[in-house]
């Protein structure tokens, strides 16, 4: 899983990015199936070394993207939209008045 940057002492701690968490949950994944990133970025119509750029954080893929890799890897979007969902919530309580679905809302229009 990607390690945010250091931040000063007593800086607020960020939360994670959408890009990695995504990347982290895609490799995941793909390393669950054993199956290469050849063998994915294939089926998803990307090249592997977009694929490889996605699963390490360094690409904002568009959502059709997104759900075209998801199938490749078995999954739903809205599964792995939930699941990165969870993990953006997990550092710390909602606070007041945010619910699960503006997250699930945001992350779909990331």
């Amino acid at each position: 899983m990607h390690a945010a940057p250091a931040l000063p002492p007593g800086s607020p701690r960020r939360a994670p990015l959408w890009r990695h968490l995504l990347g982290d949950r895609l490799r995941s994944a793909r390393h669950r199936r054993g199956e290469t990133l050849g063998e994915v970025a294939g089926r998803a119509g990307v090249s592997p070394q977009y694929l490889s750029e996605i699963e390490r954080g360094l690409k904002d893929p568009s959502s059709e993207m997104v759900e075209a890799i998801a199938a490749a890897l078995d999954l739903t979007l809205v599964d792995l939209i939930r699941e990165i969902s969870r993990l953006l919530l997990a550092p710390g309580p909602p606070r007041a008045g945010q619910a699960t679905e503006s997250v699930i809302a945001f992350a779909l229009a990331a």
